[in-house]
């Protein structure tokens, strides 16, 4: 059995964070990953993961992106 992975998005609720989840959400339908994805908008969570500047995301509680937007690219890079 495979288990779903979990995104976090982490950021404020800003512009880009809401990019970025739009971006990854496109990306998993287009190559076919489910994925529970999560907003993390807590600032004290979000320093919990030591990201000093968001957006980011995070993969099964690894740190892929952070501090920009993402490209399709680099999300289906995640999953390469």
């Amino acid at each position: 059995e495979v288990k779903m992975k979990t995104i976090k998005i982490l950021g404020t609720g800003c512009a880009k964070c809401k990019q970025t989840e739009a971006i990854v959400k496109e990306t998993l339908e287009e190559i076919g990953v489910q994925a529970n994805i999560e907003k993390v908008e807590d600032i004290e969570q979000i320093m919990a993961y030591d990201v000093m500047s968001t957006p980011a995301v995070v993969l099964d509680e690894q740190i892929m992106i952070r501090g920009k937007v993402p490209t399709k690219e680099e999300v289906k890079a995640m999953f390469a």
